[in-house]
């Protein structure tokens, strides 16, 4: 159980194969084809991040890197005092459309 005391939801979950095979079946493409499309657009996405560009995909949402400050934490177990150190992390902001689907 997560802190609070109430019991964790079970959150439905896809995964990239199950991903690949709705692109397959809806693009009318092979499922190795379907890979090979999702792995490129992933990784491409994965490059410009990694040089701290940010990726704009309109109607869907914003990738970027951020900057995260160095921040002291206290490990649960041990009570042990540490300190993350900075680093840079992917963040993704869904666009106003997107939002508006999900709700």
């Amino acid at each position: 159980m997560p802190t609070g005391g109430l019991p964790r939801k079970e959150v439905e979950k896809m995964t990239k194969r199950e991903i690949i095979q709705l692109v397959a079946a809806k693009a009318h493409l092979t499922k190795k084809a379907a890979r090979e499309a999702i792995e490129s657009f992933l990784g491409e996405i994965t490059k410009a991040l990694k040089k701290g560009e940010k990726i704009v995909l309109s109607g869907f949402g914003t990738f970027k890197v951020v900057k995260v400050k160095d921040k002291p934490v206290i490990v649960p177990g041990t009570k042990e005092k540490k300190v993350v150190k900075s680093h840079r992390a992917p963040r993704f902001s869904p666009g106003k459309p997107l939002k508006k689907e999900v709700k």
